[in-house]
């Protein structure tokens, strides 16, 4: 039995080189998940890390039982160990914080009171701890997302989001798509509220981005969307006659 199952959320942190923050990722959740305010565990994807960030998280999941991990054979993207994450977890909230707790797992709780009501429940980084030149970036690319996608979120790379399990399953995942989760979630008929979080500056490890993958790589996801949105296919089975068997 897969034991996320027995919570009501589970907390997705994809994790790639990231040996420096893992002990700090153990005491920081291990804090939360009793404040929580939701029955929380934490599930660690492991995206190929050429480091000891699996053997690390190995270890921190032997020392805690709301503590589990999946390791993914190669480096494959952040959206694709989110999807990996999404995939496995079968708590009917499922949340997302980088590895690198640029933002606190404690305004997760910030979130949660509007879970019920809102598929998508997004940070928004206040007092941004980032260099001028990365916040000018997201600024950039924030703007013509929106006006490519039609989206109001403020704030897409926000690395605190909960969603219903259950809806981030059905949303077309692909490289990049960690960018558009709330364009994604209009596809599929979802409601967003978007919520002010802390921002901290990065304590250890390296960042993964620089200029293509936060601003011309965007660029490009951007009119992919568009053609995949005239595209999409949603529909729900309004009746069926299969009759239900006894096992």
């Amino acid at each position: 039995m897969n034991p996320t199952s027995q919570y009501e959320f589970t907390i997705v942190v994809p994790v790639y080189n990231e040996e420096d923050n893992v002990e700090r990722l153990e005491k920081e959740l291990s804090a939360f998940l009793p404040t929580s305010l939701k029955r929380a565990c934490v599930l660690f994807v492991n995206d190929g890390s050429r480091d000891r960030s699996l053997d690390l998280l190995r270890e921190v999941c032997k020392r805690h039982s709301d503590f589990f991990y999946v390791s993914l054979a190669q480096n494959s993207g952040l959206s694709a160990a989110m999807k990996a994450g999404i995939d496995t977890a079968q708590s009917p909230l499922v949340g997302y914080i980088d590895a690198d707790l640029q933002t606190s797992p404690e305004d997760f709780n910030l979130l949660l009171p509007y879970a019920a009501d809102y598929e998508l429940v997004m940070g928004i980084r206040a007092n941004r701890k980032d260099s001028f030149f990365k916040n000018l970036q997201s600024k950039i690319a924030n703007g013509f997302r929106r006006s490519m996608t039609g989206d109001t979120a403020k704030d897409t790379g926000c690395p605190l989001k909960v969603m219903h399990t259950d809806v981030a399953r059905r949303l077309p995942f692909f490289t990049g798509m960690h960018r558009f989760l709330p364009a994604l979630m209009l596809l599929e008929k979802g409601r967003m509220m978007q919520i002010p979080v802390r921002h901290f500056p990065r304590m250890a490890g390296v960042s993964k981005y620089h200029l293509w993958n936060r601003l011309v790589s965007p660029f490009m996801d951007c009119f992919a969307y568009r053609w995949m949105k005239k595209r999409y296919i949603r529909y729900q089975v309004g009746e069926h006659n299969f009759a239900e068997t006894e096992v």
